[in-house]
């Protein structure tokens, strides 16, 4: 990763812009500042700034307005008016005008930059990646804004969120643009849905890979996490869309679209049904080969899900108007993803495979494609998060008991839960028959050291996180390492491979 770098800063703003941008309920009388920075977090808050009150889960933005007139903030958008002296702009919803606002402010920059979007449950990590580097392969010098990593100018950051809130993803999606950046691949989580920060970006095709239970713990229901999802397509501007018909989720959306969409939609799938399918289809370990589209593709991602990931790239390249060589060459530069079906190799003769798979389903997947991997028996390594939904829990545990010949239940990032209940609720589903090792690094060494030739190891949850969360704290944690030093502790690797 890049080292730190010199803040950016963004001409000004008249306040005056912004309120016919916002079109308050009321509005104090006022002089019109200068609005230097919008700002959602107090702490962050500098003399010309416009302070947006955001409520949260754990805490309202009206409560810390005070220290935020304290330090210099200009003007408040605030959803009840305060006894604080400055201009006030009263809305209905901070949020939404939060995504308004900071589209107006850094000058509405998805008009320029071309936005090729994934959305879903399952697989938008490794579709982003390979959008990304389809558009890099037609010319087109793009960005990126996912959960591994963001990329601007060509330089990396760590992605401390998949998708930021408006303010910070306008203000990066800026930066692309004067970076050189023409275009960007960006994962669009439902979060960023329910939450608006998604609400003024421009999408010139989005993928739409799969629905499955996960994240209930903010929708509450699948069908609002549906909804979630959906919204992305049907505002007011109609999004390009590319859609899995593969997917029953996904199928309903097309269906819904095709009814009254406004803008080009391309099905895609491993079945008859899409307009994008594999024609020849073969997979093996070396990963799989098809056409698609009349283009022949071949790619180094292993499992009949990167298939689908594939199609669904393909299917945006098409909508975006990319040349079959380009996209067929973009496709064939991935030839991983950090901490999604990630080998983990010293030598030794079984697999040890790291995925980021922390829901019923994507285990599910996960461990069909391992079970291609090798004649032997497969072992699971997984656990799930603290704090969120809990009801995927038991269902993670009853795929991991059925899929696995020895499945070893452990902590994920236990956050602010005991890890010994959530084991307790994942054992409602797994039931007896499974080990239970509440240490993560223990478990991982137990896996391996149970391996034998032609074994297959999954450890699953994390993926490529570098830290593990617990009571508040984050100790450095990384799967694939810890899995790379218990090989070497039995003997695999360097100067001791057997």
């Amino acid at each position: 990763m890049a080292g730190a770098r010199a803040p950016v800063h963004f001409p000004p703003v008249e306040l005056d812009a912004l309120i016919r941008a916002l079109a308050p309920s009321e509005t104090a009388a006022h002089p019109n500042p200068e609005i230097t920075g919008l700002v959602h977090d107090a702490r962050q808050v500098t003399p010309g700034s416009l302070f947006f009150c955001v409520p949260g889960q754990h805490a309202d933005g009206h409560e810390f307005a005070a220290q935020a007139v304290a330090a210099g903030a200009a003007a408040l958008v605030v959803e009840r008016a305060l006894d604080l002296t400055v201009p006030q702009l009263v809305v209905e919803d901070s949020r939404v005008a939060m995504a308004i606002a900071a589209d107006v402010f850094f000058g509405e920059p998805t008009r320029t930059l071309e936005v090729a979007g994934v959305t879903g449950t399952i697989g938008k990590t490794t579709t982003a990646y390979l959008l990304r580097s389809i558009l890099e392969a037609s010319g087109r010098r793009p960005g990126l804004v996912g959960t591994v990593d963001w990329i601007v100018g060509g330089e990396r950051r760590a992605a401390p969120h998949t998708t930021p809130e408006a303010i910070d993803l306008q203000r990066l999606f800026r930066s692309m643009l004067d970076a050189g950046d023409r275009s960007v691949a960006i994962e669009a989580s439902s979060h960023g849905a329910a939450l608006h920060r998604l609400d003024r970006v421009r999408f010139d095709a989005l993928v739409f890979t799969n629905l499955s239970q996960d994240h209930l713990d903010l929708h509450g229901t699948m069908e609002d996490y549906y909804q979630a999802k959906r919204r992305l397509f049907t505002g007011a501007q109609a999004t390009p869309a590319a859609v899995n018909v593969g997917d029953a989720h996904a199928r309903r959306l097309a269906l819904e679209l095709a009814e009254t969409h406004r803008a080009p939609l391309v099905t895609f799938g491993v079945t008859a049904a899409a307009e994008v399918r594999p024609e020849g289809l073969v997979i093996d370990a070396s990963g799989s080969r098809f056409t698609a589209a009349g283009i022949p593709i071949a790619t180094s991602l292993r499992g009949r899900f990167n298939v689908e990931n594939v199609l669904g790239a393909v299917a945006a390249g098409l909508l975006l108007d990319i040349e079959d060589d380009e996209i067929a060459e973009g496709i064939r530069r991935v030839t991983g993803v950090a901490g999604r079906f990630e080998a983990v190799d010293e030598g030794q003769p079984f697999a040890v495979i790291v995925d980021y798979a922390h829901t019923p389903d994507s285990l599910d997947v996960v461990l069909q494609a391992a079970r291609g991997l090798g004649d032997g028996k497969l072992i699971c390594v997984f656990g799930a998060g603290g704090d969120r939904d809990r009801g995927k829990r038991p269902l993670m545990g009853v795929v991991a008991k059925e899929r696995s010949d020895l499945a070893i239940v452990t902590s994920d990032n236990p956050r602010s839960e005991e890890p010994l209940a959530i084991i307790q609720d994942i054992l409602q589903g797994a039931g007896t028959g499974v080990e239970i090792d509440p240490d993560r690094r223990s478990a991982i060494r137990r896996a391996i050291g149970a391996a034998g030739a032609g074994d297959i190891v999954v450890i699953a949850g994390k993926g490529h996180e570098q830290g593990q969360e617990s009571g508040g704290v984050v100790t450095p944690f990384d799967d694939r390492e810890v899995a790379r030093e218990a090989l070497l502790e039995i003997g695999w690797g360097g100067d001791l491979r057997g």
